[in-house]
């Protein structure tokens, strides 16, 4: 007999990151990084457990958290995923409830909350089988990937055919790839030194030690004021020095015409893109802004779903692709992206800027590296240095790469204390901070 899923715990998570600005852009002032936190447990007696999430700032996580709960009855009593057909039948069953879509369709927190529960199957299955995540996944036929993928809608631009000629393409040196990876790492930049809220000396001392680390990319929120945005990108190319790339991110700040006038006042100190400069629905909006100024378009940390990546595709509105590993249905979903990405030959640079995601994006960018688009050129992952104390297998960045993950599963699984602590609204650290905020008051 097959092991069962018969436990499904969620839990509303939530950190404090407001009280020293960290996260802190021109969109989202004070943010609390939080995750709406599923775990998986089976009958199989080997204690393998799944682990996913969806990441929020704050405010709403509980909704996410209920939404997840919705979908219990597609989990419990279900065989423990194993396969690739396993993985894509739940896929689908998450993504296809017709009541459910309606919420959607394929969008917003009923669609977050799907992933949630496909990241937490993919680490139980890479759990049992003993790999991390981007080599199960790497490791599986083209034929096996390909099944994984939900082609309606893509079919105008992306066929399962073109799909298996991208993977296949890709299957000499694979076993090279994997080993040069495991030796190496895969490139990194750094957000750190840039959240809006820091002061100017913070962003200085900041930029310089990110570049003393190893970091050839650092990052910049920008949006707020643009007086103060042409003072601080100073500030910052001064400290990093010429070579080293500053990229921007908006967080969805501007309007079409400020976001060109405002790449115009910064494109002096060169730039190496702009994030997020309008609405992420607003595909023809970011190809009017890639038209109008100097500086390179990266977007996707907020893009909804797999059609609205192809029509940014499709648009050529965007030079650089982020995909995010909670805000899409999980992984089968961002392998779609990943091949839509490889099938324009764009360069994919993931959002990891939140509780977590650093430890599941680099699986998805390593085994892209593998398998799929099978270069690490013009290539890079976010990293923040917040709350990966947190995780029992956390990310390791090395002279400003990051290092393979070798254990087995999704790096998702958070230590125990660190559910217990942060559990909002009863947890430890939420109970001290009501105390001290009463106390001040």
């Amino acid at each position: 007999m097959s092991p069962t899923v018969t436990e499904f715990e969620v839990f509303d998570i939530r950190f404090p990151t407001s009280d020293q600005l960290d996260g802190s852009d021109a969109m989202n002032p004070d943010p609390d990084y939080s995750a709406a936190y599923v775990v998986l447990r089976t009958d199989a007696g080997d204690g393998v457990e799944g682990h996913g999430f969806c990441f929020t700032i704050g405010r709403g996580n509980d909704v996410t958290a209920a939404a997840i709960e919705a979908l219990r009855p597609y989990m419990v009593g279900r065989p423990a995923p194993r396969t690739a057909a396993d993985l894509a039948s739940l896929y689908f069953d998450l993504t296809h409830d017709s009541q459910l879509r309606w919420l959607g369709p394929e969008k917003g927190v009923m669609h977050m909350a799907a992933g949630a529960l496909v990241n937490a199957a993919w680490d139980l299955a890479a759990t049992a089988a003993g790999k991390p995540v981007w080599q199960f996944l790497a490791e599986m036929t083209p034929e096996e990937l390909v099944s994984l993928v939900d082609f309606r809608y893509l079919t105008d631009v992306l066929t399962p055919e073109d799909a298996l000629g991208i993977l296949r393409a890709a299957q000499p040196g694979r076993a090279e790839r994997a080993e040069r990876l495991r030796a190496d790492g895969y490139p990194a930049y750094t957000t750190s030194p840039g959240w809006l809220g820091y002061d100017d000396e913070k962003l200085v001392r900041l930029s310089k030690e990110a570049v003393a680390e190893g970091f050839a990319q650092i990052k910049l929120k920008v949006g707020a004021d643009l007086s103060d945005d042409v003072r601080r990108m100073k500030l910052a190319r001064a400290a990093v020095g010429p070579s080293v790339r500053i990229a921007v991110d908006a967080n969805q700040r501007w309007d079409v015409p400020d976001a060109v006038r405002w790449m115009e006042a910064l494109a002096p100190f060169d730039p190496h893109w702009i994030e997020e400069p309008t609405s992420p629905d607003d595909i023809l909006g970011h190809a009017a802004v890639r038209a109008g100024q100097p500086v390179k378009v990266a977007t996707g940390e907020h893009v909804a779903n797999r059609v609205v990546f192809k029509q940014l595709l499709q648009a050529g509105a965007v030079d650089f692709v982020q995909i995010d590993a909670a805000r899409v249905a999980g992984v089968n979903e961002n392998v779609a992206i990943l091949l839509l990405a490889a099938k324009y030959g764009v360069p994919v640079c993931p959002h990891a800027g939140g509780v977590g995601l650093c430890e599941l994006v680099q699986h998805l960018s390593m085994f892209d590296y593998v398998a799929v688009s099978g270069t690490d050129e013009d290539r890079v992952i976010e990293y923040v240095d917040h709350l990966h104390e947190h995780f029992v297998d956390p990310v390791v960045i090395e002279g400003g790469r990051y290092r393979t993950p070798l254990s087995p599963g999704f790096s998702a699984r958070m230590h125990p204390e660190s559910i217990t602590a942060h559990r909002y609204p009863d947890g430890s650290v939420w109970q001290a901070r009501r105390t001290t905020l009463e106390a001040n008051s």
